[in-house]
Formats: structure tokens, sequence, C-alpha cells
């Protein structure tokens, strides 16, 4: 299968951990032929990707920007530019949950946090390259969501309202951007194996696997094949989709 991403230019925002779905679906970019842009709130973080994605063989950068700010989003994109001339491949995938409690017992500030961060984020990463792939006319915008915000999440209701949102934002502005040439789609993780697992409560990691079909945690590995399959020119008529990667967990 022809994936066409040689040479092309991606940009993943919250790529700086080393235990996240951003630094796999970096490197895995990279493995493909392409030059990988790498944002992180924590610029050091962000710096040991790039360095990896060098290693690779390609082209890195890494950018300090903090996704809930409209500005430094698209600051973040116009150095992009600056230095590698046009972004191909955009990966909203940088989020954050407050630590799980009831509904009642969320405070605003709680209920701000999980919204800026993963749906605002998302809608400042996408405003600020938008314009430039409508231009070129040619791009693609992932987004990673969650199962959460498909099904709910107990004790998680901000992330689990943020996360739908970006479903639904994906879903208007893919329709919006298809006839300039741009695919819009999301993936959706199931429970993985990431920084995210350490902050459930006890227990819930250890036995989760067991009520799995596939009998383990998602990896990020996992998701990065899939964001790259949704990037390359297999995925050239998928639009506006969800791809659910959770080990048989249905929506």
């Amino acid at each position: 299968m022809e994936l066409g991403l040689e040479g092309k230019v991606a940009l993943i925002t919250g790529a700086g951990s080393q235990i996240g779905f951003g630094k796999a679906i970096a490197l895995s970019l990279a493995k493909e032929g392409c030059d990988v842009i790498i944002n992180d709130i924590n610029l050091e973080d962000a710096g040991k990707t790039a360095a990896e994605v060098e290693a690779l063989g390609r082209k890195s950068m890494a950018i300090k920007a903090d996704v809930t700010s409209s500005t430094e989003m698209e600051n973040m994109a116009k150095e992009a530019l600056d230095k590698f001339g046009r972004i191909d491949i955009w990966v909203n995938n940088a989020g954050a949950c407050t630590p799980p409690r009831p509904f009642l017992e969320m405070t605003d500030a709680d209920w701000d946090f999980d919204i800026d961060v993963n749906l605002r984020g998302v809608r400042n990463g996408t405003r600020a390259v938008l314009p430039h792939m409508i231009s070129q006319k040619s791009g693609k915008i992932v987004n990673i969501t969650s199962g959460a915000g498909i099904h709910g999440g107990m004790f998680t209701t901000g992330y689990a309202a943020a996360k739908a949102g970006v479903i639904g934002f994906s879903m208007g502005v893919a329709k919006e951007a298809a006839p300039s040439g741009i695919n819009v789609n999301c993936v959706s993780p199931g429970v993985a194996n990431t920084g995210f697992a350490k902050n459930a409560p006890p227990g819930l990691i250890e036995n989760f696997p067991r009520t799995l079909p596939i009998g383990r945690l998602t990896e990020p590995q996992d998701i990065a094949n899939a964001v790259v399959f949704l990037v390359s020119d297999a995925a050239s008529d998928i639009v506006g989709q969800v791809l659910v990667v959770s080990g048989g967990v249905t929506p």
C-alpha cells in the first residue's frame, strides 16, 4: 500500500510526553518519511521527541506553545511555515483531564480547564493551520478524541463533554474543508497505557484489560498506526469520521 507520506511536513501538538500518543505519532510519521514539528507546553520534553525524529533522519523542531491560546497557536503555525514552507499534516493531540470527581463536586475552574485544553485547543490548532491548507488545496487534520466523548465518562464529565465537542466540531469542519482537498477526521482511543492511566483510581487499570476482547490496554503505537493511515493517501475518501481504536470496546 502506497501511503504517500514521503517529504510531507507534520505538526503534532502535545508530543513531548515520553509515554504519550504524540511521541508515538511523531516517530511513526518520521519513519514514513515526514519531517515533524513537535509542540508541547514543556519545551524540554518537546526537544527530546524532536531529537528522536532527527535520529531517524528527518528534519524536526520543537516549539513551546499553549494550545489554549489562539495567539500562541497562530504564532506556532507561522514559525513552522517560516522554517518548513508548508504544513501537510496537523494532529491535535494535546489533552488533559482534571482529577476524577462527581459532577456536582466539579468547580468552574475544573470545567473550564477540561474544555479549554481538550476542545478550545483543538479549535485553536485547526484555525491556525486551516487557512494555509486551504491555500495549498491539500491537508490532513486528525483530532484525538476519546471513548468518553462517545459513551460518556463517569466522574470525568467535563472531559467527556469536551471530547464529545471535538467529534461534533470535527464533523462540521470536515464538511467545510473537504471541497478544498482537506481531510478532517478523529481517532478515539480506548483506555490506554499512557500517563493518563497513572491518574486512574487504584485497581482500575490493572483489572480493565480482563474486560476487553483484546485482553490488553491500547498502546500509543496503536493510535499512531491509526493516525498514519488517516493522513495517508490510502484514506483520501475518509472525511469527518471517528476511528475507534479501543481493543473491542464498542461505542
